[in-house]
């Protein structure tokens, strides 16, 4: 027992053991922070940083792969293109061979059905134009003929009596009936 109360009446001897204070030694307390959050860093955060790098590998594995499948497809792209260019080629040489027979007809057909549509147009023109000069002339026919009627109408009325403007009106209304039918 005396060993064990000797440990603590020890205890009472250093000067830190029983109170808090302040380390003024910055060396030392500046390398014992900086180990404790580089500790605590890589600790905690080498499944964050694995995972991260991970992603990132996945990532970049990804893009290569889409890389080289593009590529592949470009590359087959690229051959079909040659085979239509190598098509194409021949099927000039062809034209070239047989001569420029078939695009003279072709180009004298397209002068022709031009033509012929150019005359159709112009045929379907005058056509236009006569049906509205023949609507002007009706328009105009039908508005002198409601004027004079009017006039008509005005004079007939400062003059005549009721009986006699009566039977004028009646007769006037026989007569515009029966133009009324002829015009429809």
């Amino acid at each position: 027992m005396k060993n064990v109360t000797d440990s603590f009446v020890s205890l009472g001897y250093w000067p830190s053991a029983g109170s808090f204070g302040f380390n003024t030694d910055i060396l030392a307390t500046n390398l014992i922070n900086l180990s404790v959050v580089i500790g605590v860093l890589i600790f905690f955060g080498k499944g964050v940083l694995s995972d991260l790098l991970d992603n990132r590998k996945q990532r970049i594995l990804n893009t290569i792969r889409n890389s080289e499948e593009l590529r592949g497809r470009a590359i087959e792209q690229l051959e079909k293109a040659r085979a239509r260019l190598r098509k194409v080629k021949m099927e000039a040489d062809q034209f070239k061979v047989n001569g420029y027979s078939e695009i003279e007809q072709d180009k004298w057909n397209l002068i022709n059905s031009t033509y012929k549509t150019l005359e159709q147009s112009e045929n379907y023109k005058n056509e236009t134009i006569r049906f509205e000069q023949q609507r002007v002339i009706n328009q105009v026919r039908q508005r002198v003929f409601q004027q004079a009627l009017q006039r008509a109408l005005g004079t007939l009325n400062s003059c005549l009596n009721n009986e006699l403007h009566l039977r004028i009106i009646n007769a006037n209304i026989g007569i515009l009936g029966a133009m009324k039918e002829i015009t429809d």
